[in-house]
């Protein structure tokens, strides 16, 4: 089994201290070296050799060795056929923002299945099947002034598609059958069972009206969203289930991005973008923030917005994605919100029903662009660190939870911060010319090491065609232990090196066969699947956990696998990429370790429960009846 970091803690800190101030200092020079340019090919060039500065960053290609990890494209195979965004851009923010997918089990027959979101443009926010949005908070009222959808595609081909899982072979669309043919300017998407009956509902974000759809159990869902009062009609983007208040029922934050009103005057304003022109009308800065929302789950099949009464509104976010992570191992999930030209949030769960915002002390609240999110114990320390992906020349952030190291710092577990390590990693310089999306952090290889996916595609239109927005190539980054992170994807994913304007992304094992699989959804493309075919990899562990009273997918709890004396940890529904949602299902490689010496289970109520001497290269569930006592006192409202 290879260790992440051979140095002792002391050492491992004292490193981190001393990259982190380099990476700073580099990081500084870079930006003015691009911004400095007057020509576009400055940023352009910003990860390319730059004497004295990118140089001594470089992280060098894998080797003669070469990686074991191999992604293969199946898309026509397994028959996934999604287009996104079938007509002319118009060249506004809606339109640029989305998709993503939510990967969910709806017809829980123990095959993951996916459910795209599609986009209609800002004219179909209006036209299609979700209601307008409402009056935005400036008092004006959106309206699409552009032309109809041009093109050989009619307006129904841009709702939404649900494909369901057959037996991990293929994929059929059963989008009419089901009944969630979600039409309008989509954003992303979360599974999440609401009503604790035992099967996955769907909740849809938007530029315009939100939608709740409940899973009926016979194969079809229903559009809840007025009786549950989970309406919200803004410019949706992220969302996330949780039990943030441990009743055992479902709560769900939505991230709101920007106040985004269309007048046909804005589409003639041009702004200047690292030397490029860059339309008023796809700047998020040239729009106010809105407030976000969180829906507390009353347990009655309805919802209250609380937001603002626990102090989780961040109303000056231009938000895009939330997780809900526990960053101080307190057995309470608290929220990391990433925003776009804004600071982003980071919110301490006091365990009473409210919030702390602890951005400034958390070291963790940059003011990025910030785009999509991923969770994972990446250094195997037993604490949370995120990976944030930012807009071009400002680098991809990984923030080290420090909670647990205590030599340089308080020992008292509230001190929650974090250090960006992500030069010290190899995940700075890297994406300094790039746009990042979606993400996560996934063992490809089962070595018992967790490599990183990452999604990048352009905002910027082809200087050529305005119709176009520019592609790029996404990154696979192979965790090579003390050597950190090198990019792989050319060597181990032509489909996911292949340049694309990309957006959403999630990973599931849709085959089950205990290698990690990927699904992409591209701005204007089509869908791809990705199936892993690495061989050899190590052993591994898949995990399910169900409950039987409340919160039946057991969203925050956290599972611990120690196999030849190391420990992995994950934590159930934590990382929630951009506009789209990973399978619920935990996955550990073990390297070349055939058995787990024990296997720690700690529950969203606080039980616990263990156990030894389990067999690797298996899934495996467990169930907990789960007993929720809440002060109701605590509660907002």
């Amino acid at each position: 089994m290879k260790t992440l970091h051979p140095f002792n803690k002391r050492h491992r800190l004292l490193l981190r201290w001393g990259g982190g101030c380099l990476a700073g200092t580099l990081f500084v020079a870079a930006i003015v070296l691009v911004v400095s340019r007057p020509s576009r090919e400055a940023v352009q060039a910003a990860g390319a050799d730059v004497d004295g500065l990118t140089s001594i960053l470089a992280r060098d290609r894998v080797g003669n060795a070469g990686t074991p990890i191999r992604l293969e494209d199946v898309t026509a195979d397994v028959g996934v056929a999604f287009h996104h965004f079938p007509f002319t851009r118009k060249s506004v923010l809606p339109e640029d923002m989305g998709s993503g997918v939510a990967c969910g089990d709806y017809d829980s027959d123990g095959f993951t299945d996916l459910f795209f979101v599609n986009s209609t443009g800002l004219a179909g926010s209006i036209t299609g099947a979700s209601s307008a949005p409402q009056e935005s908070i400036t008092g004006e009222t959106p309206v699409p002034q552009t032309p109809a959808p041009q093109g050989p595609a009619p307006q129904f081909a841009a709702g939404a598609k649900l494909y369901r899982n057959i037996d991990g072979k293929r994929f059929e669309d059963v989008t009419e059958r089901c009944g969630v043919g979600f039409v309008g300017c989509g954003m992303g998407a979360a599974w999440g069972d609401y009503d604790s009956d035992g099967d996955l509902d769907l909740y849809v974000t938007a530029y315009g009206a939100n939608v709740l759809y409940e899973n009926r159990g016979d194969g079809t869902f229903e559009d809840v969203t007025e009786r549950c009062g989970i309406q919200d009609t803004r410019f949706g983007a992220g969302c996330s289930w949780a039990d943030y208040d441990r009743d055992g029922d479902l709560d769900l934050y939505v991230c709101n991005y920007v106040d985004f009103v269309f007048r046909e005057s804005d589409r003639g304003v041009v702004q200047r973008q690292y030397a490029a022109e860059q339309p008023y009308t796809l700047n998020p800065s040239s729009y106010a923030p809105p407030p976000n929302s969180l829906f507390r789950n009353r347990g009655d099949g309805t919802f209250e917005e609380v937001a603002a009464a626990v102090g989780v509104a961040d109303p000056k976010g231009r938000s895009l994605s939330a997780s809900w992570v526990d960053m101080d191992n307190d057995g309470w999930v608290d929220l990391y919100v990433a925003n776009d030209v804004s600071i982003n949030g980071v919110f301490r769960n006091r365990g009473d029903g409210t919030f702390e915002d602890i951005g400034p002390s958390s070291l963790a609240a940059d003011y990025r662009g910030a785009m999509g999110l991923a969770v994972a114990d990446f250094d195997h320390d037993l604490d949370q660190d995120l990976f944030v992906t930012h807009w071009i020349a400002q680098e991809n952030g990984l923030y080290r939870n420090m909670a647990l190291d205590t030599e340089l710092g308080s020992s008292d577990v509230s001190g929650v911060w974090f250090m960006d390590d992500a030069e010290g990693c190899g995940l700075g310089q890297v994406s300094l010319d790039m746009v990042g999306w979606a993400t996560g952090f996934c063992d490809f290889d089962n070595d018992g090491l967790l490599d990183l996916w990452l999604i990048n595609g352009s905002t910027f239109e082809d200087t050529a065609d305005h119709r176009l927005l520019k592609p790029q190539p996404s990154f696979l980054f192979w965790n090579r232990g003390e050597k950190g992170y090198v990019n792989v994807a050319v060597e181990a994913s032509p489909g996911l090196a292949a340049r694309s304007v990309g957006r959403g992304a999630a990973r599931l094992d849709f085959d089950r066969d205990g290698r990690a699989d990927l699904v992409l959804l591209v701005h204007g493309g089509d869908a791809v699947v990705l199936r892993n075919t690495s061989a050899p990899t190590g052993n591994w562990l898949r995990v399910h956990l169900r409950q039987t009273a409340g919160n039946t997918r057991a969203l925050g709890a956290r599972v611990y696998v120690t196999s030849g004396g190391h420990t992995q940890m994950a934590e159930v529904g934590s990382s929630s990429s951009y506009l789209s949602q990973d399978e619920l299902a935990l996955h550990f490689g073990l390297g070349e370790e055939t058995a787990v010496d024990e296997l720690r289970i700690v529950w969203p109520d606080g039980k616990e429960e263990s156990h030894r001497n389990v067999v690797g290269n298996e899934e495996l569930e467990y169930v907990h009846a789960a007993e929720y006592q809440v002060d109701m006192t605590a509660r907002p409202g």
